[in-house]
Order: structure tokens, then sequence, then C-alpha cells
């Protein structure tokens, strides 16, 4: 069977079918996963005005302290944040905040701390698309110190390291979860290998702050524990912060 040439439909053409125009974005992003945490930071934003909805994921722009910033749930895996990050970076925004949750990999990092992203260890089945195996996933060492500055200006308890993603939750087997270990990372997420490695590859400054919902090492589960609701509204404050000081510089 026949198939045409490059049939698949690209990061320009969803932009134009969303009717996403040139300065419709802010330079800076903040993208939660859940639906609750981006209307929280949104209570920070004046005068949001919604840019799209697409599937279940809906963006705004609107005005922090005389800054345009754009804030949308978007997506809780690889596959549906690839998505937003590809119409994100492509319509134009310079800087994204992921404010998202993690499992812990340490037994000393507890539930509500921070987790600040430096690397990515990719164990997604989204970025193979993408990227060779030898393509090195990071945060953006900029936005990340900017990160880091706002953390400690706020005084957060805040751990930084290189950090797991993984699509299967389910099969987080204790000889996989040692292998990543020894691979040098804190923590396991599902999102943050197509956020960042799709913004590097876009041109765009990325950087992943993450409150920890849960110990994998000590089997703690913190989404009964207020400690971890106090973490999400940390890593709200840290990346509100993080514009404030680049906007600075």
């Amino acid at each position: 069977m026949n198939m045409k040439k490059d049939i698949h439909l690209t990061a320009k053409e969803l932009l134009g079918m969303l009717q996403i125009k040139p300065g419709d974005f802010g330079n800076y992003a903040i993208v939660p996963g859940p639906v609750d945490r981006r209307d929280a930071i949104l209570k920070h934003i004046k005068e949001p005005v919604r840019n799209f909805s697409f599937m279940e994921y809906t963006f705004y722009s609107g005005d922090f302290l005389g800054t345009k910033v754009t804030v949308g749930n978007g997506g809780r895996y690889s596959a549906d944040s690839a998505i937003s990050s590809e119409i994100l970076t492509n319509g134009g925004v310079g800087n994204l905040i992921r404010t998202g949750s993690c499992g812990a990999l340490r037994d000393d990092i507890k539930i509500g701390d921070i987790i600040i992203a430096t690397d990515i260890i990719r164990g997604d089945g989204v970025t193979p698309y993408y990227v060779e195996d030898s393509f090195k996933t990071a945060a953006d060492e900029e936005l990340t110190q900017s990160l880091v500055e706002a953390a400690e200006k706020l005084g957060v308890r805040y751990h930084k390291g290189p950090i797991w993603t993984t699509d299967a939750l389910l099969r987080e087997t204790k000889e996989i979860v040692e292998k990543y270990i020894s691979l040098g990372a804190i923590a396991v997420d599902m999102v943050s290998s197509s956020f960042l490695t799709i913004a590097q590859l876009n041109n765009s400054k990325a950087a992943a702050i993450l409150a920890v919902s849960d110990n994998v090492i000590t089997g703690e589960m913190g989404f009964t524990n207020m400690d971890y609701y106090e973490g999400e509204q940390k890593i709200i404050q840290v990346a509100l912060e993080t514009i404030k000081i680049r906007e600075k510089k």
C-alpha cells in the first residue's frame, strides 16, 4: 500500500486549526498538568484571555505584574504533553516552566518537597520519535538557575537533580527503579521528557519544578497528605517568582 509523503499533521498546521496567531501567547508559559492547578495559577493572572481549547486542554494568556504570561493544563503524560509543548513552542513561547508532580527516589526526600530538574533520563515512548538514544534531554541552565534563586528567596526546601520519565506507572518494579536510581535519578514523573525534549528541539528555554506526591522508596503516598498540597502551592509561587526574577535581569 502506498502512502503520501509527510502525511502527518505538522505543528504549524495545528496552530492554524486552532486559529493561533503570532503574539497570542506570552514569552513565558507556566504549564501544570491538571485543571485545578491551572486554575490556581490563573488567580495570579489579570484579565486572562482564552487562547484555545483542544481536547481537554485549555490555555489562557494575561498580565502578571506587567508581563504577558500564558497558563494552561498541558497534560499529565508524555503523549499529551508533547502536543501542548509543540503548540506553545511553535506558537512563540520562549520560556516554559512545568509545574508538575513526581515520586521521590530517595528516602530523604519528603512528601511536599520540591524537585528542580537538571536533566531527564528518558523512559517514555514519545521522544524516540523525535530524537536518537544519544540525545541528552536537559533543562535550560539559566531558567533552572532562576528557579533555584526563586526557591531560595522564598525559603522553599528543594532538591536538584535528574528526573526519570516513564509511561508505565504500574511497572515501576524494584529492578527497574534501582536501574534508574543507579543512573542518577532522584525522582520519577510521566511528563518532563517530552516537555523538555520538544522545547530543546524548537529552541525554547524550558525547566521543570515538581512537587513530591509520593516516595517510591518508602512507599509513602501523599495525595491525602496536606504537605503535598502545600507543595503544589510552593511550585506555583516559585514559578511566578522566577518570572519576576528574570524580568528584572
